[in-house]
């Protein structure tokens, strides 16, 4: 007779071996007694000998628990009777208590395949502990409440640090997964992810045991997870389900509904035995706390101050995957099982340099590929002026190629027209409102989406992939009249249950019918949509305000080299990568987001930069205000994280980007800051009083270029030069005029 799987998979542990020898132990006691009732007293006198003799042999054994005792020598049969709580635990489909703990015994689905069985039960647990006392000491330990402790010890501190590459992401992120894949019952369809949130702190940190046949993602189906309430008093194992597509298909409302039922029909359908069965779950009060507490179906809370021994950490986990499995395979058996290619969450890949690096080399190797060739740097400066803010303004002569890189950059990340997921939406001269964009109720009072809300709303639904709006030639009508609002909405953007959200760009009251209201109702701009708008400046254009210069990140090209031709091996090799949204968005809305030991330096000496700079547009009112100094500060912080360009080289780009097109005019005023701002980028050599009243030598023979070969920041150098120039032949300068 061949033991019975479920036999033989209570003892598949690398925790103590308690198991083992209480089992061990019940057998020789029947051996001896003949009798299936066993004297609880007598088994654990057994078990305690097996221990003494070991320990006494000098033999490698499990030490006792260091809260009974150092050494099993100086154990009583009381303690020993309290130490047998947990492993019995762990056998309960198997072995059983009886006469109010005064008995052990077997249960009947073993006594029912006859004795055979237990010499069959007992050359396995023999066999398995030869082996367990070989490996044992030479695994490196893992202490599962060690781990528990220190999350809950350190959390709060660490929600006032910076949320980039700290030591509990990669504890949730890498080395928890790793430890409890170790664990023998988890199976090897199990994904285990963690997350302390998305590039800001969560409010209830969370470890999740998936199998991927019914679930690849948290957002839906039934999993179970370790939750940490918001305050850190209690940690949770639960058995848990997904909120979010639930409540995104259904609304809040029906969706709450819906998990409530289902709540109710798995408390009904699976023994969830030492498990709570209740509302009383407390995680935090509102948001996607609340979402998890309506959602559990069971729990077990540990205190902090009061977290269980390993053995009983794991005995639970166990216990409850043994339930998780059983409703695992029912599901299968009746094909009841969820979409499993609902969007995953990327919260499992850290975006690294490395990972940054090979997403930026795939985009560079697309866009060649497709014949097209942008300067040194551009991709990446690009790339950093997104993640920074999801609003970015392509500035140049018409046939640079300003709207193509847009298109080339979305398709190489797996965003194309095909898909939905790029729009180009060409802006009319006659835009005067934002209803083309956002949309507007006819006369019957039925709700007409523009283009914009379109997108808002698929892109709303399909959250981890990155969804770009193109808006060529945006200033062939007046910005501020048609864009207006959606500046002024991209401003509320704030953190909300470990995503980025902001204020409604519809309000449901605004909508008539209610149709309208469910499905527009409140409707506001995801964290995944990036607003990309093309400009050429002349004199058919309108200039833009500070309102739009201080949102956006305006990347000028003009330079145009006409000799650079396609390779010959054009059309080959390389593919679009989809690429998760984790990789544009934005990791701090402010900059109390991103201060921290690792980071204060950087922005102390670029706000120092700043307001060295600041102190000269003073004389011009063109000084910037904290909304410029905190996104100049992210962008050379991403930078300074991913290894894109030199500190310089990304100052230069902001320095061009965020300060330069704020300046235009005609007085001497303007012409006495450009060349200030010209000794900031060259050196504190550059003489401002030789060109104050007459600039024409600065231009002549090779002066000018031995001027710019040596600035520290030479793009913005050449700019300036170029607007001072400008002011010089004309009487007037600008950014925008070439």
């Amino acid at each position: 007779m061949s033991l019975p799987v479920e036999l033989a998979n209570i003892f598949r542990t690398k925790q103590k071996s308690y198991k083992m020898v209480l089992v061990l132990a019940m057998i020789d006691t029947w051996r001896e007694t003949h009798d299936q009732m066993l004297k609880f007293d007598d088994v654990a006198r057994r078990f305690l000998t097996y221990y003494q003799y070991r320990e006494g042999s000098g033999n490698v054994v499990d030490s006792p628990p260091s809260y009974l005792s150092t050494r099993w020598e100086s154990m009583n049969l009381s303690q020993v009777r309290s130490l047998l709580d947990t492993p019995i635990e762990a056998l309960r489909s198997v072995v059983v208590k009886q006469a109010d703990g005064a008995f052990l015994t077997f249960a009947d689905s073993v006594w029912s395949q006859g004795e055979a069985v237990l010499f069959e039960l007992q050359d396995y647990a023999n066999r398995e502990l030869d082996l367990y006392h070989r490996h044992l000491g030479q695994e490196p330990s893992f202490s599962l409440k060690e781990s528990l402790v220190h999350i809950l010890q350190t959390y709060p501190q660490a929600k006032t640090e910076t949320f980039a590459n700290h030591e509990l992401g990669a504890l949730f992120r890498k080395k928890l997964p790793e430890q409890l894949r170790s664990l023998p019952f988890i199976s090897e369809h199990i994904r285990i992810q963690g997350s302390v949130g998305q590039g800001n702190w969560a409010t209830v940190p969370w470890l999740a045991l998936m199998d991927t046949r019914i679930t690849k993602s948290t957002q839906y189906g039934e999993y179970i997870v370790y939750l940490f309430a918001e305050d850190m008093s209690a940690v949770y194992l639960t058995f848990n389900q997904g909120v979010t597509k639930p409540i995104q298909e259904r609304g809040r409302k029906e969706g709450y509904k819906f998990l409530q039922q289902k709540v109710a029909e798995l408390r009904e359908s699976f023994d969830f035995q030492g498990f709570s069965k209740d509302e009383n779950i407390h995680l935090t009060s509102a948001g996607l706390g609340r979402d998890y507490q309506v959602s559990t179906v069971a729990y077990k809370r540990y205190d902090a101050s009061n977290i269980p021994s390993d053995d009983q950490l794991v005995v639970d986990l166990e216990q409850l995957m043994t339930t998780y499995r059983e409703y695992v395979d029912r599901k299968l058996q009746t094909d009841q099982v969820d979409d499993p290619e609902y969007p995953l969450e990327t919260v499992e890949e850290s975006m690294d340099d490395e990972v940054v690096r090979g997403h930026l080399d795939g985009i560079q190797a697309y866009i060649k590929n497709k014949g097209f060739a942008y300067p040194p740097g551009l991709i990446e400066n690009f790339y950093l002026s997104l993640k920074t803010k999801p609003f970015v303004i392509l500035a140049g002569v018409s046939g640079t190629g300003k709207t193509k890189l847009i298109k080339l950059f979305a398709e190489a990340m797996g965003a194309t027209s095909e898909n939905g997921r790029f729009t180009l939406i060409p802006v009319r001269p006659d835009w005067s409102d934002p209803s083309d964009l956002i949309g507007y109720s006819d006369l019957s009072g039925k709700f007409r989406p523009g283009r914009v809300t379109e997108v808002l709303l698929e892109a709303s639904q399909n959250p981890s992939k990155p969804y770009f709006i193109c808006l060529d030639e945006m200033n062939l009508a007046r910005v501020e009249h048609y864009f207006s609002d959606m500046l002024s909405i991209l401003e509320t953007q704030e953190w909300r249950d470990e995503r980025i959200a902001t204020a409604p760009i519809l309000h449901s009251s605004s909508l008539v019918q209610d149709e309208d209201q469910e499905v527009y109702g409140n409707l506001s701009i995801p964290e995944n949509v990036y607003l990309v708008g093309t400009v050429n400046m002349d004199e058919t254009t309108h200039p833009f305000s500070k309102k739009v210069l201080d949102r956006a990140n305006t990347i000028e090209f003009n330079d145009i080299f006409l000799d650079r031709y396609p390779d010959e091996e054009l059309g080959r090799g390389q593919r679009p990568e989809a690429t998760p949204n984790r990789f544009l968005r934005s990791d701090y809305l402010q900059l109390v987001d991103a201060y921290g030991a690792d980071s204060k330096d950087l922005i102390r000496s670029t706000t120092e930069k700043l307001m060295n700079i600041n102190s000269t547009l003073e004389e011009i009112h063109a000084h910037v205000g904290f909304r410029i100094r905190d996104a100049v500060c992210f962008y050379m912080l991403y930078n300074q994280r991913f290894g894109l360009l030199t500190e310089d080289e990304a100052f230069d780009h902001q320095l061009l980007q965020k300060i330069l097109p704020r300046i235009q005019g005609s007085s001497a005023s303007i012409r006495r800051v450009l060349l200030k701002l010209m000794r900031e980028c060259v050196d504190f050599s550059f003489a401002v009083n030789e060109y104050e009243e007459d600039m024409t030598s600065l231009f002549e023979g090779d002066k000018f270029k031995s001027l710019i070969d040596r600035a520290k920041y030479p793009r913005s150098a050449k700019k300036i030069a170029s607007m001072l120039r400008r002011l010089e032949e004309d009487g007037f300068t600008s950014y925008w005029l070439s």
